[in-house]
C-alpha cells in the first residue's frame, strides 16, 4: 500500500530500519530510503539521526549522505550547520552529480540563488570534460538554467546546451520563467489553468528523467565476487564460463545495445551479500540463474548502477585501474 500519510511514512521507515538490521551488508541504500520516509513523516530529527548513523559507518557515498543531511537540517531550522556541511561538500568537489544537485536545490529553495548557481556550475564543470555531456550532468545544466533565469542572467553556452538537450514540448525558457510564480497567485482562471498545464508538463518530464537513468543495465561481477558466487552456487556456473569471458561479454553487450540507438546504459557491480539479500527478500534461492536479471534491474532501480561508457581517461569500469580508453574502451573493446 502506498505511504501517503505521516503515520504510513513512519511505519515504512521502521520497517526499513528492521530490514537494515537483517541485512547489514546492504544497509546504506535501505537506511537512505528509511531517512526519506522519516522526512516525509515530519520526523526530521529522526532522519538526521539515520544520516549520522550512516556517516559513522564508512559509507560508500559520503558526499551524497552529507548533502541529504544538510538539506534536511535546513528544513527544520539548522541553517548554520547545513551551510557548514554544504561548504565541506563544495571543498571536497565530488565527481558525482547527486550531491551537487541536492545542495544546489537546497540553496535555491532558501533563496540563496547565487550560491545555488555556483554549485550547479561547479558540479557540471567537474562532470563535463569537453566531450559528450554525461546523462547525470544534464539535470545540473537544467538546474543551472533555472537559477540563471531567476537571477536575470543572459544565456551562455551551457544554457544553450541545456536547451538543446531538453526534449520536452515546453521550452526551458518557458518552464523557468520567473513570472510563472506570480501566475500561481492570480485570480484569473485562464492564467491558473495555463500554469497548471505547464506544471503538469514539467512534473511529467521530471518523472520521466528520474525513470530514465538506467533503463538498461548489465551485471558485472569482479573476479573475487564471481569466484565466491560460483563456489557457493555452482548451478550458476553455466552463466559464467570464465571471468575473462564474463568481463568481455559485459562490454560487448553494452556496445551492441548502443548500436541499436538505445540510451542511458548502466553497469551494476554485483556482490554476493547483496545478491543473497535480494534472493531472501524475493523468497527465492540464490542458486536460481533466472534471479540474476531481476537482481540487476533491482540494483539499477535503487541507484546502484554506474553510467556507461566512462570518459576515455576515466578508470575502466572493470576495475583494472587502467583508463577506459586503454582498456575496454579501446577499438577492440578487449
Amino acid at each position: 500500500m502506498p505511504s501517503d500519510t505521516p503515520a504510513q511514512h513512519a511505519s515504512e521507515a521502521e520497517r526499513l530500519e528492521r530490514i537494515a538490521v537483517q541485512y547489514p551488508e546492504d544497509n546504506e541504500q535501505v537506511l537512505l530510503r528509511a531517512a526519506a520516509h522519516r522526512e516525509l513523516a515530519g520526523d526530521r530529527p529522526g532522519a538526521s539521526a539515520l544520516y549520522d548513523r550512516l556517516l559513522s559507518d564508512e559509507p560508500r557515498n559520503p558526499p551524497l549522505i552529507k548533502a541529504l543531511k544538510a538539506a534536511n537540517l535546513w528544513e527544520y531550522g539548522h541553517e548554520a550547520e547545513a551551510r557548514a556541511i554544504i561548504d565541506g561538500i563544495r571543498a571536497a568537489a565530488p565527481r558525482d552529480s547527486a550531491p551537487w544537485e541536492i545542495i544546489a536545490e537546497a540553496l535555491e529553495t532558501h533563496d540563496d540563488l547565487q550560491a545555488a548557481h555556483d554549485c550547479f556550475t561547479t558540479g557540471a564543470t567537474l562532470l563535463i570534460d569537453g566531450g559528450e555531456v554525461p546523462y547525470e550532468a544534464r539535470l545540473l545544466l537544467v538546474g543551472r538554467h533555472r537559477v540563471r533565469r531567476m537571477l536575470g542572467t543572459p544565456h551562455d553556452e551551457w544554457d544553450t546546451l541545456a536547451d538543446t538537450l531538453h526534449a520536452g514540448d515546453i521550452s526551458l525558457d518557458e518552464l523557468h520563467n520567473p513570472k510563472r510564480l506570480w501566475a500561481l497567485g492570480s485570480d484569473d482562471p485562464a492564467e491558473l489553468r495555463a500554469e497548471i498545464a505547464r506544471l503538469r508538463a514539467e512534473l511529467g518530464e521530471r518523472r520521466a528523467a528520474l525513470s530514465r537513468p538506467f533503463p538498461v543495465a548489465v551485471l558485472h561481477w569482479p573476479a573475487s565476487e564471481l569466484a565466491e558466487l560460483l563456489a557457493a552456487y555452482p548451478s550458476i556456473a553455466a552463466e559464467y564460463p570464465s571471468h575473462a569471458e564474463h568481463v568481455a561479454g559485459v562490454e560487448s553487450a553494452l556496445r551492441e545495445l548502443a548500436s541499436t540507438g538505445a540510451e542511458n546504459f548502466g553497469i551494476v557491480t554485483g556482490t554476493v551479500p547483496s545478491f543473497e539479500a535480494f534472493a531472501a527478500a524475493e523468497q527465492t534461492s540464490p542458486d536460481d540463474p533466472s534471479l540474476l536479471p531481476e537482481y540487476t534491474t533491482s540494483m539499477a532501480a535503487r541507484g546502484r548502477a554506474t553510467p556507461w561508457p566512462p570518459a576515455r581517461n576515466a578508470p575502466c569500469w572493470c576495475g583494472s585501474g587502467l583508463p577506459y580508453g586503454g582498456c575496454h574502451g579501446g577499438s577492440s573493446g578487449a
